[in-house]
């Protein structure tokens, strides 16, 4: 099997294998979210969309937890429909990373973004483990397979970007070579013109072999 098919099947394999590990679910999303997650078709664009979704989730998560202080107030059923709206966001943003891999769509920029502020919401899960509120026994699993299902997506937005880089290198490589060849044509077009050219005159000058002579003696 080749190199290529290989690491193909590695990554979707990661990103299939990590989302069946939690309940498939749509994430419950307002009217305008889902407008500007469906009217997002560019490939790194909509991972973009799915990251401040799921970054609005956690930040209601860290300010709820900050602020949780109304004891007439459900803060435990809050908390988990919060980590699992953001764990649902994940795996959709995990499936459409699968599609775009498997259609070749370039999600360079959108796994740019998601390498980059990934780590933070990571850090941001870690944290709320490390320093458990009075709510923290009924979230804490759901708490904990966030953290994981993140591992898991920065995982494989890892080896898809690495195969994302190749793949579009290798295609930005070929484009230069054959604008490249193009431009060899051009020159080697535009040389044997100009020696059809010099030859057409001294043609005319000597006269074209095998004409009759109409100069009278």
């Amino acid at each position: 099997m080749k190199f290529r098919q290989v690491l193909a099947i590695a990554i979707v394999g990661h990103l299939a294998a990590s989302a069946r590990a939690l309940p498939q679910q749509h994430a419950a999303l307002s009217e305008e979210e889902e407008i500007k997650i469906r009217d997002t078709q560019d490939p790194g664009e909509r991972i973009k969309v799915y990251l401040e979704i799921s970054g609005d989730r956690l930040g209601k998560f860290e300010a709820g937890r900050a602020s949780a202080t109304d004891p007439r107030y459900d803060y435990e059923s809050y908390f988990t429909a919060l980590l699992t709206q953001y764990i649902e966001l994940n795996d959709e943003m995990k499936d459409w990373i699968e599609d775009q891999h498997e259609r070749g769509g370039d999600m360079r920029g959108g796994l740019k973004a998601l390498l980059e502020q990934g780590p933070k919401q990571l850090e941001q899960l870690r944290g709320a483990e490390q320093n458990p509120d009075k709510y923290y026994a009924s979230y804490s699993h759901s708490l904990q397979d966030a953290i994981d299902d993140l591992t898991d997506t920065l995982d494989g937005a890892s080896k898809a970007m690495n195969a994302q880089v190749k793949r579009f290198g290798e295609l930005k490589r070929e484009q230069k070579l054959e604008a490249q060849e193009v431009k060899e044509r051009a020159k080697e077009d535009k040389k044997r013109g100009k020696e059809e050219k010099k030859l057409r005159k001294r043609e005319h000058k000597k006269g074209i072999p095998g004409a009759e002579d109409d100069n009278p003696n």
